[in-house]
């Protein structure tokens, strides 16, 4: 069927253009050159995450080595890298690798439905000007894991009814927000606000991070690049070995921490306690009541959070809130913290699919109530696979092996002449039902049934580490707990 008619049929159609519809991509076109793929972005740029939020020093929390693609290296000579450059390395990316030409932006799918009689997705799709309809064999979603469109809601006594300054979520800064010489608030402990605490103490009067409990934070030198490797080898290899190392840095980092625990609390405390201005005290601080990667370490390149606080613009508070008043917040200590701007940092709505309704049938399902097989395709959901980064390692990492596992599988599909694969759960074995995402955090737990499980057996189980997961798409079964289907050509 002709390219542009409604009844043309696409191989392949992968769902939002940021990290993980771009390795998807360069994937399928590398190992299935033939195959005509279709890259949909509901936005009007590349970069999702990246081009989505605005907030004052936006960065990543891993490092970018491991965070950009393994075929085309991060080569800055820095770790942590701000929102503006990682969608910049994103776009030159896609470009080089003639990704750019497949996308097709401002097409937002609102619904895809699975007809078990074409073997096909149709989707729903709006455009600028119109809706259209667009037909798949095959679907990938690479939405990531959070609601575009709503941020999760803090849960503060008075903060709607009391308070009368300005309420800021990251997720949605305006671009006209002047806080200068004002009284912030940060409200949250973990990568988002470790990292506003700082660059907002730049123009406003003081800064406060108000949290509940303590984090794990962690100082690293963000400088790269400057080792022998990087003296002795072409460029593109030292980083690519970079690459390597920060990958097997953050495994021995995670291994280490919960393998020893009681010696990984005092090493980071140690750390964070050489750091600290001498009237802020370390206990109940910087003190968590968790183990170690229980919830992620947060980072801190050269250690910008501690020198606010040690420059006497920002502050640390640890305790509940009570109630607010109209430019006051009240703790349950009996503390007063006075406030012009509150930012909610405290985490984000889980969602799957980017609120597209899906049907199998006409019969409308729920993505997050099924098992994942190999944290990639869905429990009874034929020809559909979706994208999930790692907990314990970058995001990148976790989408690069589903997208190779999917590929494989595609290859394997056309050797045999299949038509369609659809994950079921094997009858002889009661599944235990285990969290996809093995995190302690509060946006994580509040969201258990909006994401995907895993299970305690063979492929349903959830992810271990990088390098195990990456023999397991390479060179595992490609075909079980799968069905298979020889059906239209």
């Amino acid at each position: 069927m002709k390219k542009g008619s409604p009844n043309h049929v696409y191989d392949v159609i992968i769902v939002g253009a940021g990290i993980s519809g771009i390795s998807a991509a360069h994937h399928i076109q590398k190992t299935l050159p033939d195959s005509e793929y279709l890259l949909l972005e509901g936005r009007d740029n590349i970069g999702g995450t990246w081009d989505l939020f605005r907030y004052p020093g936006i960065r990543s929390d891993t490092d970018l080595h491991t965070f950009g693609f393994g075929w085309q290296p991060w080569q800055e000579n820095r770790a942590i890298a701000d929102g503006d450059s990682i969608v910049h390395y994103l776009r030159t990316t896609a470009e080089r690798d003639g990704i750019y030409r497949h996308i097709q932006f401002q097409h937002r799918i609102v619904a895809a439905s699975w007809s078990s009689g074409l073997e096909l997705w149709t989707l729903e799709v709006e455009t600028k000007a119109r809706r259209i309809q667009l037909h798949t064999k095959f679907l990938i979603l690479g939405t990531g894991y959070y609601d575009y469109n709503e941020p999760l809601r803090a849960e503060i006594p008075g903060l709607s009814n009391n308070f009368r300054g300005t309420i800021v979520h990251p997720q949605f800064w305006p671009k006209d927000l002047d806080y200068t010489g004002k009284r912030v608030v940060i409200i949250g402990s973990g990568a988002t606000a470790i990292t506003l605490l700082p660059n907002l103490a730049k123009k406003a009067s003081h800064v406060t991070m108000l949290q509940r409990s303590p984090t794990y934070i962690m100082s690293i030198d963000n400088t790269t690049g400057g080792s022998w490797i990087h003296k002795l080898l072409p460029r593109t290899w030292a980083f690519k070995l970079d690459r390597w190392m920060f990958m097997w840095m953050i495994i021995i980092l995670y291994n280490f921490c919960r393998l020893f625990p009681e010696r990984s609390r005092a090493a980071l405390e140690g750390a964070v306690a050489k750091q600290l201005p001498k009237d802020v005290p370390m206990d109940p601080h910087f003190r968590p009541l968790y183990k170690p990667w229980d919830q992620r370490v947060c980072f801190t390149p050269n250690g910008d959070f501690f020198e606010s606080l040690r420059g006497g613009k920002a502050h640390i508070e640890t305790a509940h809130i009570k109630t607010m008043s109209s430019d006051s917040i009240i703790l349950d200590n009996g503390k007063t913290l006075e406030a012009d701007v509150i930012v909610t940092a405290t985490g984000l709505k889980f969602c799957l699919g980017g609120h597209i309704r899906i049907t199998i049938d006409d019969e409308e399902i729920n993505l997050a109530n099924r098992y994942a097989w190999n944290a990639t395709m869905l429990q009874d959901v034929p020809n559909l696979a979706f994208m999930m980064g790692y907990v314990n390692a970058s995001w990148t990492l976790g989408v690069e092996t589903s997208s190779q596992l999917v590929c494989r599988l595609l290859q394997h599909m056309r050797k045999k002449h299949y038509s369609s694969v659809v994950p079921r759960l094997p009858k002889e074995f009661p599944m235990e039902r285990r969290p996809i995402w093995d995190l302690d955090a509060t946006y994580v737990k509040k969201a258990q049934g909006f994401i995907p499980r895993c299970g305690n057996i063979g492929p349903w189980r959830g992810r271990t580490n990088y390098f195990v997961d990456l023999w397991k798409t390479r060179y595992g079964s490609i075909t079980k707990d799968l069905v298979f289907r020889a059906g239209r050509p």
